[in-house]
């Protein structure tokens, strides 16, 4: 049998899909799948999906999996992140050789990729931490990829991951090796974080808009809102989903309203804690989630709520579109500076223009929003630095303010708005009531303090009691 050029192992959703991609690039392909039980048939039900140019072998025995692949190997492991990672490496070095290169093409954490490359070093093998976005239909007909780890190693596998990758306006693969070690994980992570925002906003202007229109209505707006600068993937498939039916009856309304979450967002905002920097819109999408989940206790409070309606329910559409603009630049500021602060702590030498690049196509947080980015980050690292955005966000300032008022008027959550709000108000304040706080740390704990008076090298210390 003739080596196959590229492995793959994991045929799940994502799996199967990167694997077709692959092979109908061209690349010989051997694929493996474990044979537990409900898995028993899944390698031989996936080969009757190749098409009859593509070069796909399959394999239930991880020894002739590994034996079926030319040298240096190259396999991209799709399976669920976590301890089951480290116990499949376990079970795949001792039948590796030097200079082999194994690709985690899952949503690890960036710290456990960075231990993992650290361990396969040692053995003379190599890693790369991939992230990858755009779900099921991205995984078969392009997705974003963001590949860490070592560049020689990246340059070996580029070819495979480039040719599958999506396409950008301009041509350009949207696969692009992000840097050193953990850095393509924790850009994915970011992503994450990013979409999760996103996500919510959309569902706050629904909330905030069902209150007095329709399903119809709605959707009408976001596709108006979607054919001009506020164009994203998320807009579209929500536009779709506001008037799907099942029978006469929306899906939407028949969906529970208790959101998943896989842990991303929330660690992208550990990761905002461990570096210093404000990722709040995330932050609140993922508490809102959580809030989402308590929905037996919901529905008990609710029942003692009565006459929450109110009559000034309406408001103008260009006002909710001004807001919604906002509030997408401050999550798009506080991801990217997160980026920021994570690429000057662990010298990943991340650039900001090229991420947002390869986020133009493929992946889930897509917009023309994105592809502004791509020249705002190529002479700066903070979109508060250019004079487009802030004079946009000053603009829209009183429109965000009249979205709060109305959610508070008709009892509707909006988490992420009035993040949004309140950052760029507390960015935007040349002082803040932080004096407070530093003069309670100082009166309880001598914890001193600086003085508007002083050096900043400086640092003082009151005998509150005495004063």
């Amino acid at each position: 049998m003739n080596k196959s050029s590229f492995g793959l192992i994991g045929l799940g959703v994502m799996g199967k899909n990167l694997s077709l991609n692959i092979a109908e690039k061209g690349h010989s392909l051997s694929v493996y799948n474990r044979t537990i039980e409900g898995e028993e048939k899944v390698v031989n039900e996936f080969l009757e999906l190749q098409e009859e140019h593509m070069r796909i072998n399959g394999f239930t025995s991880l020894n002739n999996f590994i034996d079926s692949l030319e040298h240096p190997r190259k396999i991209l492991i799709m399976i669920k992140a976590g301890k089951a990672i480290d116990q499949l490496i376990d079970l795949l070095t001792p039948l590796l050789s030097e200079g082999d290169i194994l690709i985690d093409g899952g949503n690890s954490h960036y710290q456990d990729t960075k231990r993992r490359q650290q361990f396969l070093k040692e053995k003379k093998i190599n890693f790369i931490g991939l992230g990858i976005s755009g779900g099921e239909e991205g995984a078969r007909k392009g997705p974003s990829l963001m590949p860490g780890g070592d560049l020689q190693s990246y340059d070996m596998v580029a070819p495979v991951l480039e040719s599958i990758a999506a396409t950008d306006i301009r041509g350009s693969k949207c696969c692009s090796y992000i840097g050193p070690d953990g850095s393509g994980h924790f850009v994915k992570m970011v992503h994450n974080g990013i979409e999760y925002g996103e996500m919510q906003l959309l569902a706050e202007v629904y909330a905030l808009l069902s209150v007095s229109r329709s399903n119809e209505e709605i959707k009408e707006l976001f596709v108006e809102w979607n054919s001009g600068n506020l164009n994203s993937y998320l807009l579209k498939i929500t536009a779709d989903i506001l008037t799907a039916k099942e029978g006469n009856r929306y899906v939407l309304d028949l969906i529970l309203d208790k959101a998943g979450n896989k842990g991303t967002g929330s660690w992208s905002t550990k990761a905002a804690f461990d570096l210093g920097t404000a990722n709040t819109m995330m932050a609140s999408a993922v508490f809102a989630r959580y809030i989402s989940s308590f929905k037996d206790k919901r529905s008990a409070l609710s029942k003692l709520i009565t006459g929450s309606s109110d009559s000034d329910s309406n408001i103008h559409n260009k006002t909710i579109k001004k807001a919604y603009e906002f509030a997408r630049i401050i999550n798009h500021q506080q991801g990217f500076q997160l980026l920021n602060e994570a690429s000057k702590l662990y010298k990943w030498r991340l650039n900001l223009s090229e991420i947002s690049r390869i986020w133009t196509n493929g992946c889930i947080i897509r917009s023309e929003l994105m592809n502004n980015c791509i020249s705002y980050f190529s002479n700066n690292h903070d979109l508060f630095e250019n004079s487009n955005i802030i004079e946009t966000l000053k603009a829209n300032e009183q429109a965000i303010k009249s979205v709060l008022i109305n959610g508070l008027t008709n009892r509707v959550p909006l988490d992420v708005f009035s993040a949004a709000n309140n950052y760029w108000i507390a960015m935007t304040t040349e002082r803040l009531s932080a004096n407070i706080i530093q003069a309670q740390r100082d009166y309880f704990g001598a914890h001193t303090y600086q003085r508007v008076d002083a050096s900043n090298h400086n640092f003082f210390h009151t005998n509150w009691h005495k004063l």
